[in-house]
């Protein structure tokens, strides 16, 4: 029986200890994660194995000292017990803090969290559509994670390009502090650790790209020696299994290693899956290695009941932020093909390609044609490169064929055309673009390019065609060379996010961004943009979506303007294959308006196998009605067809269930069941300015702890951190330290959100962190004055009031109690009162009914100091104390059989059903063995059946330990309160 439970309090090595978190060790003891208490400790964190230390004392609550509390109307009592209620928080599932984040609430925001908070470990794939804030849906489930102590060491694994707006966020609305590992960073991490330290031990959070990971196999010692509480995968579909792919991927092989060195898990992907049974299985077997037996072949109901996914589309939600989303307005622009460009698609029509040295003709050419006319489509100066790097590959070629040398001389045609589009300095015969310009200069269309809240994204999949359009808009525009520039993943990570930074700045000189698809993914670029053009269209439907989700997205304050360009030409095998683009415009306007979900019309779920599929249509010589038709045939399976259809679209929004299927832990996504679910607990205090302000006129009272300031009016706090604070402010980000070590914090989401704007307009990447942090209970500031009020009355000591709205007689102790589970989680909090008169029996009363009777909250009670009076009510009252605690012990014990019998009934159901999956799993790896030899059987059936039993009582005991409680319930006296008569004196 543990005598140790989190919040309880420990005399180890002769110094005062809070214990925050206890974990079994494997000599059957306990390691405990300990908060400094005592003077000489105050402010430090230690680790301490029991079974190492001589005597550890858990200081027994019955012989809790009862002291006199001078301070005026009991301030120190006040702010002792709100911090001590701020960190009570039960692994319950419900909304407590992240609701409270620096943004407009919608509810559907919450039900991620709920629904991960619902399970026994929080592990979830948010798969919300593109543009509907998965990024803030996280960051409310983590903060909710931070308040239950499982949130203290957090990594997130993210793209290149997302580090910094990613990090950016979760400080900004939730002061979660992200140090950044990108190149920069790691090198300033290592010239601060010594050589062979582990980096990831060096900051509790941090935030690092996949790719980093990926091509450094030093890091991935240094993540098998690593455990974080939260690890969070952004764009997860980038490390799923592959269909096709035989062995794992380098990203595949990560993720794997990633998701067993944490307990919970959060995935982040509006394109969560590739079509296929197996990649979407790799995805599910990250959260939950038990879930799935077979991946190639199960159904949604193998894992809907684990509240494993969460995906909702825009219409799902749009009744919840009708003011929050614009709708989009779409611009088709045609444009006939120039004479130039008309022999151009002749050249290439007539070029002979080859394979291997002939000429076969059939699908194979038809194919190579193909490639060559995509980059055709996207511009000429793309068409050129990829036609020069043709010839120069057969030129090089030892022993060319006649045909090869015939495919050249055609190639050197279409060259010579290519070259007469690329060379004119005017682009007078580049029809897209001189479409482009003329809409670009127009009234109608209305673009400001010298106004910074009118800033226009051009996407296009061809770095050349980027390359080509920065030099020529540059002079078709009048544009300086530092109003325009190009995005795309061949920059090294700084420079992406520096782009991103810069395009997200108001005050910088940027004003039109070019990007390949690498800024397609999850970046922000709606803040002072809603313009965006597809000079290209892109051959797959869900790059259509994600291109469009840059700037239509929640939180855009102006219709969204999405431009499409497309060319009219003579040639009619062109003509059609333009045609099939232009079908997956309307197709993707159609899913916007109706589906929600574009991939149901293609039905191959992969960026990738979108444009081959797109390809094999123009390869096949498919007539562009026949293209419609299947398309249409495809979404009207998927949508309607519940036996044969689609499984994925079923449970993604496109079956019979609708939203509420894969949402089974959820009460349901309707607004008000989603806001019933927040846990507002009555404060002591008026609000978090209030509290900041009393505990530093408190702290500071009778000497200096730190130069200070509030500002009522704004709900401002100003202050210089002390020694103490400032070493733990060395956690935070580089870019939100203060170089003078004085910081401005305020408790006004309004003016926060002000600020992040203003933030935006900075002339310099430093100046667009806020300069305002969040006054709320997460911020590290006001972590750090919780735990300075805990320490006041020392070394196991309660305070004693004096309420005269009492009964004369009345006794009462404020008490709280916790139920931990083996890991050391509070899974049940109780805060009760004690409360007798004259020599009675002990009642308990509720802490919220308690507090409100006696007039406990700040500035509450007048405080008429030590008196003789109170010197008998000091004795009285002590010796009472015991019977107050033993009444509470009973309470509690009784509380902890009921608890523990639900949670027995739990974990029974729990365990059976893990029983019954393994068996599935089982039967499943003989069903895969059937047919091999029986010598390779036995080793394999040996090998796969090892891992099977390592996984499941791997989970077991995690299950075990989470859901049994122990069976001491752990009591602290938290302070002790009487009427002033109480003594009879």
């Amino acid at each position: 029986m543990l005598p140790f439970a989190p919040g309880s309090r420990a005399v180890i090595r002769d110094e005062e200890w809070l214990i925050r978190r206890v974990d079994p060790t494997t000599d059957g003891g306990s390691m405990l994660t300990c908060d400094g208490v005592s003077a000489l400790v105050r402010g430090q964190s230690a680790l301490f194995l029991t079974e190492l230390e001589d005597t550890i004392e858990v200081l027994d609550p019955a012989e809790t000292e009862l002291v006199p509390d001078t301070s005026p109307t009991y301030n120190a009592t006040v702010l002792y017990l709100e911090s001590l209620r701020r960190r009570g928080v039960a692994n319950d599932a419900r909304i407590h803090l992240g609701h409270r984040g620096v943004m407009n609430v919608v509810p559907y925001q919450l039900d991620p969290a709920l629904q991960a908070l619902h399970q026994p470990r929080s592990r979830i794939l948010i798969a919300d559509a593109v543009g509907l804030g998965k990024t803030l849906e996280a960051g409310i489930l983590a903060t909710e994670l931070i308040q239950r102590g499982r949130g203290k060491r957090i990594l997130v694994v993210t793209q290149k390009a997302m580090l910094t707006q990613f990090q950016k966020e979760w400080w900004s609305r939730f002061t979660i502090p992200l140090v950044r590992l990108d190149s920069v960073g790691l090198a300033r991490v290592r010239n601060r650790i010594p050589t062979n330290h582990n980096p990831f031990n060096y900051f509790d959070r941090s935030i690092i790209s996949i790719d980093t990971l990926k091509s450094n196999l030093e890091y991935r010692n240094y993540l098998e020696n690593a455990w974080w509480d939260i690890i969070v995968i952004d764009e997860c579909h980038n490390v799923a299994a592959r269909a096709g792919e035989g062995a794992l991927s380098r990203r595949a092989r990560l993720a794997r290693l990633l998701s067993s060195r944490s307990d919970t898990l959060i995935l982040l992907s509006a394109t969560p899956h590739d079509g296929s049974a197996r990649s979407f299985a790799s995805l599910m077997s990250l959260l939950d290695p038990t879930a799935i037996p077979d991946p190639d072949d199960y159904t949604p109901e193998d894992f809907r009941s684990k509240g494993l996914v969460i995906r909702r589309f825009k219409k799902d939600i749009k009744d919840q932020v009708q003011s929050d989303f614009q709708e989009r307005r779409t611009l088709c622009l045609r444009q006939d093909a120039s004479a130039e460009e008309e022999a151009a698609y002749r050249a290439l029509l007539d070029v002979p390609f080859t394979q291997s040295g002939q000429r076969n003709g059939g699908r194979q050419q038809e194919l190579q044609r193909v490639g060559m006319q995509k980059a055709l489509f996207s511009s000429p100066a793309a068409a050129l490169k990829s036609t020069d790097r043709r010839i120069a590959v057969l030129r090089n070629k030892s022993g060319s064929t006649p045909e090869e040398l015939s495919e050249v001389d055609g190639l050197e045609v279409l060259a010579d055309a290519l070259n007469v589009l690329v060379n004119d300095s005017t682009a007078r015969s580049f029809s897209k673009y001189q479409r482009l310009l003329k809409e670009l200069r127009s009234d109608e269309f209305g673009w400001q390019p010298h106004n910074a809240d009118d800033r226009l994204v051009i996407f296009s999949e061809r770095i050349d065609t980027l390359e080509w359009l920065q030099r020529q808009l540059t002079v078709d525009l009048r544009l300086k060379s530092n109003q325009l520039a190009v995005l795309h993943g061949g920059l090294p990570d700084t420079d992406q996010q520096s782009l991103v930074e810069r395009f997200g700045r108001k005050e910088d000189t940027l004003r039109v961004l070019l990007c390949s698809d690498v800024a397609s993914e999850g970046l922000n670029l709606h803040y002072f943009c809603h313009r965006l053009v597809h000079f290209d269209l892109p051959w797959s439907l869900m790059v259509f979506q994600q291109r469009n989700g840059r700037v239509d997205r929640y939180g855009q304050r102006h219709q969204p303007n999405i431009l499409y360009l497309f060319t009219e030409t003579e040639s009619e095998k062109i003509r059609g294959d333009l045609r099939i683009l232009e079908i997956l415009q309307a197709k993707d306007e159609q899913a916007y308006q109706n589906l929600g979900d574009p991939s149901a019309f293609l039905n191959v779920f992969d960026p990738d196998k979108e444009e081959a599929k797109v390809a094999d249509f123009m390869a096949d010589g498919m007539q562009p009605e026949e293209v419609e038709a299947q398309l249409e045939q495809n979404a009207a399976n998927d949508s309607t067809d519940e036996d044969d259809g689609d499984w994925l679209m079923q449970l993604f929004g496109g079956g019979a269930d609708g939203p509420d299927g894969h949402m089974d832990h959820t009460p349901a996504t309707a607004a008000s069941s989603s806001l019933d679910q927040i846990d507002d607990r009555a404060s002591l205090f008026q609000s978090d300015y209030h509290f900041a302000n009393i505990a530093l006129t408190q702290l500071n009272q009778g000497q200096t702890l730190c130069d200070w300031a509030a500002h009522d009016e704004e709900q401002v706090i100003t202050l210089t951190a002390p020694r103490d604070l400032q070493e733990r402010l060395r956690q935070l980000p580089r870019e939100v330290q203060a170089d003078n070590d004085h910081y401005t914090l305020c408790a006004n989401t309004k003016s926060m959100m002000d600020e992040i704007e203003i933030a935006r307009q900075a002339r310099s990447e430093e100046e667009t962190w806020p300069q305002q942090h969040y006054l709320w209970p997460q911020h590290p500031i006001m972590e750090w004055l919780g735990d300075r009020v805990l320490t006041h009355f020392g070394r196991h000591k309660a305070p004693l009031l004096q309420s005269h709205k009492l009964a004369p007689d009345e006794q009462a102790f404020i008490l709280m109690s916790l139920i931990p589970n083996r890991k050391g989680q509070p899974l049940l909090v109780e805060w009760q009162v004690a409360c007798r008169n004259g020599d009675g029996v002990f009642a308990l009363d509720s802490f919220d009914t308690f507090i409100e009777r006696a007039g406990i909250r700040a500035g509450g009670l007048p405080n008429r100091g030590e008196t003789l009076a109170l010197q008998a009510l000091q004795a009285k009252m002590q010796h009472a104390l015991p019977l107050a605690v033993k009444y509470m012990h009973e309470f509690m014990v009784e509380r902890q059989q009921t608890f523990s019998t639900d949670m027995q009934a739990r974990l029974k159901d729990t365990l059976v059903e893990l029983e019954r999956l393994q068996g599935r799993q089982m039967e499943q790896l003989a069903l895969n063995l059937e047919k091999q030899l029986e010598t390779v059987k036995q080793g394999r059936f040996e090998r796969r059946s090892q891992q099977i039993h390592k996984v499941f009582d791997e989970y077991r005991r995690w299950v075990e330990d989470t859901l049994t409680t122990e069976p001491r319930p752990w009591i602290q006296v938290l302070a002790g309160v009487c009427h002033p008569q109480a003594a009879g004196v």
